[in-house]
């Protein structure tokens, strides 16, 4: 594999950055499509951008996943603990998992509310309900796992910015610089080749 060691890969950094944006933005959709006060016909309409969105950031993380299975793996940051580096991973595990249960979760919500209403992905493609029984009971549960891992992945993603934050500007390491990528060889690659 031909890339610098000092930063993770195109596809992983594209990957990061769009599932980071796709999650922002279905859960500022999720917010504001519940207010009380959206009418009935925009409420619709945010509904499914907030499904759209959801299906694609569903979909980037099946691609993440698979793809953290077989690249290199990038060695820890110098001055790192071990322990550092097994929290490290295990958050990241966590935002993966939760990256691919939120979504999911969102499409059970669909499929097992009595009312049927069908999924438009970007007014494009229609998206069929998975084969789980239908109930009022069933969608409440859903909604309810929906809901509350979704704010468990906003606090992880919360953590996870803080965490890469006070890497780069407490701690003066490459943590952050890593997924930032090009940037980091702008920032201090060239400087090392004229050497």
């Amino acid at each position: 594999m031909h890339r610098p060691v000092d930063h993770y890969g195109p596809l992983t950094i594209g990957l990061h950055w769009l599932i980071a944006a796709l999650i922002l933005a279905v859960l500022i959709l999720g917010f504001v499509m519940t207010r009380p006060f959206i009418e009935p016909g925009l409420r619709f309409e945010l509904f499914q951008w907030h499904k759209s969105f959801g299906m694609l950031a569903l979909l980037l993380s099946v691609l993440r996943v698979l793809h953290s299975i077989w690249r290199v793996r990038m060695p820890p940051v110098a001055g790192m603990s071990r322990l550092e580096h097994r929290i490290a991973r295990s958050v990241h595990s966590l935002l993966l998992g939760l990256a691919l249960a939120v979504p999911l979760a969102g499409w059970l919500v669909a499929s097992a509310s009595p009312l049927e209403i069908p999924t438009f992905v970007f007014n494009a493609v229609m998206i069929p309900h998975l084969p789980v029984s239908k109930s009022d009971a069933a969608e409440a549960w859903w909604t309810t796992f929906h809901a509350v891992t979704a704010y468990v992945l906003l606090g992880l993603v919360l953590a996870h910015s803080v965490a890469a934050l006070h890497h780069h500007y407490m701690r003066r390491d490459a943590v952050l610089m890593r997924m930032l990528g090009g940037w980091s060889l702008l920032k201090t690659g060239f400087r090392e080749h004229r050497q």
